[in-house]
């Protein structure tokens, strides 16, 4: 079975109890399980990981990348100036979708940019849990191929 990471950084421990008008009242904990389920149904085994520290990020990537066929990341505000993020994900050479739940090119002009998108194999955005499950699908189809 393929292995996908999920990781999540900085505030997304705080889905369903902030800024609910822009990322809505489901919990992280909640998507998650809805996502495991998906993940169950494509044949996918999934490992979730999130943090607020930029450090524990990389490591985890670092550390879990050897075992695991794409990463799928949301990487919060660290998406616009985490070079250091950026590297640790060329670094491992791993097939990486970037997720954001709200639509970064419609808010305010900073988080326009992303850093991550450069060493990003795609980029879903505004789709709230759906840019999660279409990445899911995409790997599902990219296992299928190997």
């Amino acid at each position: 079975m393929s292995r996908i990471l999920i990781v999540n950084g900085p505030n997304l421990n705080m889905l369903g109890k902030r800024e609910l008008e822009i990322y809505g009242t489901e919990t992280l904990d909640e998507m998650n399980k809805r996502l495991a389920e998906i993940a169950e149904e494509l044949k996918l085994e999934v490992r979730f990981f999130q943090s607020n520290s930029e450090g524990d990020l990389i490591n985890f990537i670092q550390n879990e990348s050897p075992d695991a066929m794409g990463l799928i990341i949301n990487p919060g505000a660290l998406t616009h100036y985490s070079y250091a993020l950026a590297d640790a994900i060329t670094a491992v050479d791993i097939e990486t979708v970037e997720v954001h739940i709200s639509n970064i090119y419609t808010r305010e002009e900073f988080r326009h940019k992303s850093v991550i998108s450069p060493v990003a194999s795609g980029h879903l955005v505004g789709f709230g849990f759906y840019g999660y499950a279409m990445a899911l699908s995409y790997f599902a189809d990219m296992s299928k191929s190997d």
